[in-house]
């Protein structure tokens, strides 16, 4: 390597140049491009917490049913889950289902 090359890059201002294009090319990689880049974390956080709200509302709805499950069945309940749940109906009676309208 000539003499004017070395002193080019020997020189203080080329070097730290250099080094912040460095620094700036790491931070780039680490945010953008590697596999556990910081983008890539905050889209695995975001999931997270969507999976964690649902978990709460899936565990708050096995409470319920174990509430139910526990709770003993009179005749009215009995009756009252087969016509709304499974749309039974004594003999000779009519059923109509009213839905709501949006």
């Amino acid at each position: 390597m000539p003499e004017s090359i070395r002193a080019i890059i020997a020189a203080p201002a080329l070097r730290r140049r250099i080094a912040i294009l460095g620094l700036a090319l790491l931070a780039a990689w680490v945010t953008f491009f590697d596999s556990h880049s910081l983008v890539r974390r905050a889209a695995f956080l975001m999931e997270q917490r969507t999976l964690r709200a649902e978990n709460e509302a899936l565990r708050a709805a096995i409470a319920e049913r174990e509430a139910e499950l526990a709770a003993p069945l009179t005749d009215a309940t009995v009756e009252h889950r087969a016509r709304e749940q499974l749309g039974m109906r004594r003999p000779g009676e009519t059923f109509y289902r009213v839905e709501a309208e949006e």
